[in-house]
């Protein structure tokens, strides 16, 4: 499943849910979030790309489906 249309904040917001926090910030380009054990990063912009946004789901450890409830 690709979601289109899913903006960082809305990405951090469901990451923030799933018991990921922010743990760094890398300027105004990116978001570092870390559960205490997985590190993601997600990139500022209004729009991610589908593909972008399901490689950090995969490197979160969730399913298309978990991040879907999440949102």
């Amino acid at each position: 499943m690709l979601f289109t249309d899913v903006s960082s904040k809305r990405a951090v917001t469901a990451f923030k849910k799933a018991g990921f926090w922010i743990a760094k910030t890398f300027g105004k380009k990116h978001v570092g979030m870390t559960n205490g054990v997985r590190k993601i990063v997600i990139p500022r912009i209004t729009r991610l790309n589908p593909y972008t946004l399901k490689g950090i789901i995969r490197d979160a450890g969730l399913t298309d489906d978990e991040f879907k409830e999440l949102l």
